[in-house]
């Protein structure tokens, strides 16, 4: 027979309605009460209805997370399980569940949001990227939904939520690195031109040169978008230049591993003919062989401190927007060399 919240009153010596805030967390009731009832609860194997009582309280306690593309091949980079697993510490304290969106394309994404939203089926949600006119952000901030970015939006960023790195500096100071160990040809293998990540890093690239009278030529970066499916070609000629890079810094560790393997290729050496670095410090980074210079942007805080972020908009919708910078650093390994 179902055990029902009587049940565990009339064991617990308190009345339901006591078991009812015990369930809901109630801070008017006493530690002392909250952990006799909670006790009950375990030792009758009674497990509150929360669906029911989302129901009534119109909350789904689910937070919706918007991945930039599809889920098949979100999960190919290492950036989303970690941010994911930050996310999942902070949902996991706050009992809350995760709604992943599926969708393969653009259009599906913002369809699947739209539906998100309107449906209640979730009461927040985590924006996963930032890119420059993003129907799915300008429909967020339409909408009276708690939301937070991890990244920072292109336009008006002061009235969104939302956490990140200082992309432009963290940039700057890998380049800056770069230069201190003696390279001046310095190539930039960027990300797609429309995400702001890729714009700033671009930005803290431009100026590190610009600050060591250096001139910023064009043919010494490549962007995703440009080079989709002619990858390796970019890299033999990038390195087929009159005076060829003797460093690339490039957008992600993922983005550093093709490199390399388009250099072995080529018989260019690393770090022996050219240094390298990466961003975002992914656990198989320190095992390449040379061990893979990178910059760690606490991807883990990011998630957790995007998920603390649009919990305190759940509570309480008066709470003004955030924006939160997380840290970053150089990790030093030896895909780099002194010239």
């Amino acid at each position: 027979m179902a055990i029902t919240i009587k049940d565990v009153a009339k064991k617990a010596g308190v009345s339901p309605a006591t078991v009812s805030r015990v369930i809901a967390d109630n801070p008017r009731i006493s530690v002392k009460t909250k952990a006799k009832v909670r006790e009950v609860m375990k030792d009758m194997g009674y497990y509150p209805n929360f669906q029911a009582r989302n129901l009534v309280a119109n909350k789904s306690r689910t937070l919706g997370i918007i991945m930039e593309n599809s889920a098949a091949l979100a999960f190919q980079n290492p950036f989303f399980p970690e941010v994911l697993r930050g996310i999942s510490t902070q949902a996991h304290d706050s009992k809350y569940g995760l709604y992943l969106s599926t969708g393969a394309t653009q259009e599906e994404i913002y369809q699947e949001v739209v539906e998100m939203v309107q449906g209640r089926r979730v009461d927040g949600i985590i924006l996963l990227y930032s890119k420059i006119g993003d129907p799915v952000l300008e429909f967020l901030r339409q909408s009276e939904l708690p939301f937070a970015v991890v990244g920072r939006p292109h336009q008006d960023p002061c009235s969104v939520t939302y956490v990140n790195n200082d992309n432009i500096n963290t940039a700057k100071d890998t380049v800056e690195y770069l230069i201190g160990l003696g390279h001046r040809h310095i190539a930039f293998v960027g990300g797609a031109t429309d995400f702001v990540v890729s714009i700033d890093r671009m930005q803290g690239y431009q100026q590190a040169l610009a600050e060591h009278d250096i001139s910023f030529d064009a043919d010494y970066t490549v962007n995703q978008d440009f080079i989709q499916g002619k990858e390796r070609e970019s890299i033999r000629r990038l390195m087929a230049l009159p005076i060829p890079p003797t460093a690339i810094v490039t957008h992600d560790d993922m983005v550093a591993y093709e490199v390399i393997g388009y250099l072995e290729d080529l018989k260019i050496g690393v770090p022996d003919d050219v240094s390298i670095i990466g961003f975002n410090n992914h656990t198989i980074s320190r095992y390449l062989k040379p061990p893979l210079s990178t910059v760690d942007i606490s991807i883990y805080e990011l998630g957790l401190r995007a998920a603390e972020l649009v919990l305190e908009k759940i509570t309480d919708e008066s709470t003004p927007s955030k924006q939160v910078t997380v840290p970053s650093r150089l990790i030093e390994r030896g895909s780099c060399r002194r010239l």
